[in-house]
C-alpha cells in the first residue's frame, strides 16, 4: 500500500530488513550506497517535517554530512533509515532554532540599488568620450581655462593665479572655450538627430 503512495519509500524500507536482522554478517555500509539509496527519503521527510524547499536543500546537504562523518559509528541496531529519520529530525530542529533566534524580514516588493544601472554606465561613458573629443578641439589654453572653470569649479582670479595670466585674459579664454564648447555639442545633437531619424 505504501509502496504506491509514496514510490521507492516501502520497497526500500523491506530491501534493508535482512541487512537489519542480522547486522553482525551485514558487509559495511558505504557513503555513496546511502546516498544514493536514501537520498530521495531524507529530502522528503525535512520537507514533511515542515521545511521549505530551499531549507530542505541545506538541511540535506547537513545530513548527509553527519553521515559521512558518523557512518563508521552506526551499529545496525536500527534500521538505515530510522537513523537517517533521526539525524533529519536533529538537523531540521537546529535549523528551527537557528530560524527563531535569527528572524528575516520578508525583502521589500522592489529592491532598488542607488548605483547606477549599465544603461547609466554606459551613457556616462559615452557622454565622456564625447566630451575628450570636444575638449581635443581647443588649443592648450582654452582647454585649460575650461577645464579650470567648468570641472573644476575655480573663480576667474583663481585660475589667473594658478596660470598666472592676466585676468581679463582668463575672462576672454573662457567666452571662447564655452562657444567652441556649445557649437561642438550643438553639431554631435545634430549628428545624433540625423543617425536617428
Amino acid at each position: 500500500m505504501l509502496a504506491s503512495v509514496f514510490p521507492g519509500g516501502a520497497a526500500v524500507d523491506m530491501h534493508l530488513r535482512p541487512v537489519v536482522a542480522d547486522a553482525s554478517k551485514a558487509a559495511p555500509l558505504s557513503f555513496d550506497a546511502v546516498y544514493e539509496a536514501h537520498f530521495d527519503f531524507v529530502w522528503r521527510s525535512v520537507r514533511r517535517l515542515g521545511l521549505s524547499e530551499a531549507a530542505a536543500d541545506d538541511a540535506v546537504q547537513d545530513v548527509f554530512v553527519v553521515v559521512h562523518r558518523r557512518l563508521g559509528d552506526f551499529e545496525g541496531r536500527s534500521s538505515v533509515k530510522t537513523w537517517l529519520f533521526g539525524i533529519a529530525l536533529r538537523v531540521v530542529r537546529t535549523q528551527r532554532r537557528r530560524a527563531k533566534r535569527k528572524p528575516t524580514e520578508a525583502l521589500p516588493d522592489t529592491l532598488t540599488s542607488q548605483r547606477p544601472g549599465p544603461q547609466a554606465l554606459s551613457e556616462r561613458r559615452q557622454g565622456l568620450l564625447i566630451l575628450d573629443q570636444i575638449l581635443d578641439q581647443m588649443d592648450d589654453d582654452k582647454r585649460e581655462v575650461f577645464v579650470m572653470a567648468e570641472m573644476e569649479q575655480l573663480t576667474a582670479p583663481e585660475i589667473a593665479s594658478v596660470t598666472s595670466t592676466n585676468l581679463n585674459t582668463v575672462y576672454s579664454r573662457l567666452r571662447a572655450a564655452r562657444k567652441l564648447f556649445e557649437e561642438a555639442v550643438k553639431r554631435h545633437r545634430a549628428r545624433d538627430e540625423r543617425s536617428t531619424a
